[in-house]
């Protein structure tokens, strides 16, 4: 299946879809509700269930570009599994054209999260990766908490085919997480989740 090259958006319509009941205020957070199109979104999801899976955590798993080790927390060459596969080509050569990285993603890890299943708080490994982070959201909608060591705490919701960006204060002072439950409330409503699946960009920084 051949996955269509994603529709160019210049840097400056890049932003953040702000509601009253989802409305975040964290320096170096970038949110785009509607960065792929359900099209596009389809033919992504069709393309990762054809590839392996790895099952070494409590979610499904895929790695491109280099292996993360989650034991040591960190990259080294290695890891190396070659360039990213043609169809997360486009997606990384828009993130880097359109300013949202300042060098070419050269890493990405796959997600699977199936109701009741979430990711603990953390901030991406500091000396493994560059500066800019982008997760793409496939599936079902969720809840993200992002917090900070000075007590706060806000959420935001990722809708299907949206996108996420942290650089700067959010990528290094603001740890997220999303809680594991089978739903969340979204604008005083309870939504059951689905199955979601998330592709993190990454620039590798090997000095190991």
């Amino acid at each position: 299946m051949k996955f269509m090259v994603p529709r160019y958006v210049d840097r400056h319509q890049f932003f953040d879809d702000r509601r009253e009941t989802d409305a975040v205020d964290i320096p170096g957070l970038h949110y785009c509700s509607h960065y792929i199109t359900g099209e596009e979104q389809r033919g992504l999801l069709a393309i990762i269930d054809q590839q392996p899976w790895l099952t070494d955590l409590k979610r499904r798993v895929q790695h491109y570009g280099y292996r993360y080790d989650y034991k040591a927390r960190m990259v080294t060459p290695e890891l190396y599994l070659g360039p990213l596969p043609d169809w997360l080509m486009p997606i990384a050569h828009r993130l880097h054209r359109e300013g949202l990285f300042s060098a070419l993603p050269d890493q990405a890890i796959i997600n699977e999260y199936l109701p009741g299943q979430g990711i603990s708080a953390h901030v991406d490994c500091v000396p493994c990766f560059g500066e800019e982070i982008a997760s793409l959201n496939l599936g079902s909608a969720c809840v993200m908490e992002f917090t900070h060591p000075h007590n706060a705490k806000q959420t935001k919701v990722l809708e299907p085919c949206s996108l996420f960006v942290i650089s700067g204060s959010a990528r290094y002072e603001w740890q997220h997480c999303i809680p594991a439950r089978k739903s969340d409330v979204i604008g005083g409503v309870k939504i059951n989740r689905a199955r979601r699946v998330s592709i993190t960009f990454r620039k590798v920084i090997l000095n190991h």
